[in-house]
């Protein structure tokens, strides 16, 4: 698999990424959205990435404002502010198909099973499915999961999140009515209190005042989402 050129900081990475020249190497086939491969270039350094160009996105009649491009860098924008750090750099940015999302390529280590994980008691896996019930994440599927190592874990497509109605969609529900610690309900409250301002720009305003809404239901039942009996809890295929 594509590796990077060795970076001196994660600012190095972040600024390639922002300002280096966008070349495209592939496709990903199987997306069912445009997902290219590219890699960013910044005099030497260079570093791989997955460029979703918005002009290669398809309609969905169930998200019919925005874009899938916007969520994902909203989705970014909370796990950083959050402090979980549970998704790699993502920005929107030009590309030679236009404005899309720009994400970090994370190299998985391979030797790690992604179902053992996923169903395992992991603190990153709870604080995934914690991060997945307070976006209504509608798709956490194992392939969704990048252990870059046992200690690092990060998560990946976050198109199809923030959605009006509870939609939530995932393979981890390990934690399903778990009582939240102190730490996780801060977490909760922490995410209504941005909600506005970071993420008005890339989301409707519907979808922010359902967002604080699912947060207060949250906060009110004090445990992880059980599995909905109206709606599919789990995404299709899971892999």
């Amino acid at each position: 698999m594509p590796t990077s050129k060795r970076l001196s900081s994660l600012s190095d990475v972040r600024n390639v990424i922002a300002t280096g020249e966008l070349n495209v190497e592939g496709r990903f086939v199987d997306a069912s959205n445009a997902t290219l491969f590219a890699k960013c270039v910044l005099g030497e350094m260079e570093i791989p990435v997955i460029y979703k160009p918005i002009a290669g996105e398809r309609p969905l009649w169930d998200f019919p404002d925005g874009n899938l491009a916007g969520r994902e860098v909203a989705s970014y924008l909370l796990s950083e502010e959050l402090g979980v750090h549970l998704i790699p750099f993502t920005i929107l940015r030009e590309g030679p198909f236009g404005p899309g999302m720009v994400q970090e390529w994370i190299e998985i280590d391979e030797e790690i099973d992604i179902v053992e994980l996923a169903q395992g008691k992991h603190p990153s896996i709870r604080s995934m499915a914690l991060f997945d019930a307070i976006i209504n994440n509608t798709d956490r599927k194992y392939g969704h999961i990048l252990p870059k190592s046992s200690d690092e874990i990060y998560g990946c497509d976050h198109g199809v999140t923030f959605h009006e109605d509870p939609k939530l969609r995932t393979v981890l529900w390990q934690f399903a009515s778990e009582s939240f610690s102190e730490n996780e309900k801060q977490l909760i409250q922490k995410a209504s209190q941005v909600a506005d301002s970071l993420l008005g720009e890339y989301i409707t305003e519907r979808e922010i005042e359902a967002l604080k809404d699912r947060l207060q239901g949250l906060l009110a039942d004090g445990t992880f989402p059980e599995p909905s009996e109206d709606w599919p809890s789990i995404p299709w295929p899971p892999f």
